[in-house]
């Protein structure tokens, strides 16, 4: 499996509804979270995910906050759980964000229980925990340069 990078206009109507088919696995029918994911920032934001037989196993997606220099990554998520596939994706994004964008950091909400796996990727947390959807997140930061 090779990561896909994509821009909304780039998105085949199939991977756009594989997409969201996982991320309606994941955040509502998994974590029961209750939530609109269809908020626009899909739009503006770079798709990154690995697909395998044509199904959306790994996906995030990642979108300019406040100016360029700064990136946010959202809806990270896997549907092969155990595999690597989390540690996979996220690597694979941060690397393509330090060659192919000028952004200089990287901000996360994560959620509270995934705090140790984003800090063995360098994330380090930034200010006080918060509710988002109702589930507790921290804000989470990565240095890109």
């Amino acid at each position: 499996m090779n990561l896909i990078v994509k821009k909304f206009d780039e998105l085949t109507t199939k991977e756009l509804y594989e997409i969201l088919k996982a991320r309606a696995e994941i955040f509502i029918k998994e974590q029961g979270i209750n939530y609109q994911d269809m908020d626009d920032i899909d739009y503006d934001a770079y798709h990154f995910f690995y697909m395998d037989n044509d199904k959306v196993v790994a996906y995030l997606r990642a979108f300019n906050v406040e100016d360029n220099n700064t990136l946010q990554i959202g809806r990270v998520l896997t549907l092969k759980h155990g595999e690597g596939m989390g540690k996979r994706i996220m690597e694979g994004t941060i690397s393509y964000l330090k060659e192919f964008t000028d952004a200089k950091t990287l901000t996360m909400h994560a959620q509270k229980h995934a705090i140790g796996f984003y800090e063995k990727l360098g994330f380090m947390t930034v200010g006080e925990e918060f509710i988002e959807e109702d589930v507790v997140h921290i804000t989470m930061v990565l240095n890109l340069k």
